[in-house]
């Protein structure tokens, strides 16, 4: 299923402006250009999420 930005970001709880500039800056989820339209797939922010995980707050992203 596609999300639009607006409801990735509510599953993420971060604001739609942040999606956006994680859009222009890279480090952000993988998302989909589908004509104009922003869309994401739930695997891959599940995906993101899974990727963010730590054990401590000094370990670094591998």
């Amino acid at each position: 299923m596609l999300l639009t930005t607006q409801e990735a970001a509510g599953k993420l709880r971060r604001t739609k402006a942040c999606l956006e500039a994680w859009r222009c800056r890279g480090g952000g989820p993988v998302f989909v250009k589908i004509g104009r339209g922003v869309f994401y797939r739930e695997e891959d922010l599940e995906n993101f999420i899974k990727a963010g995980r730590r054990t401590s707050t000094s370990q670094v992203n591998q």
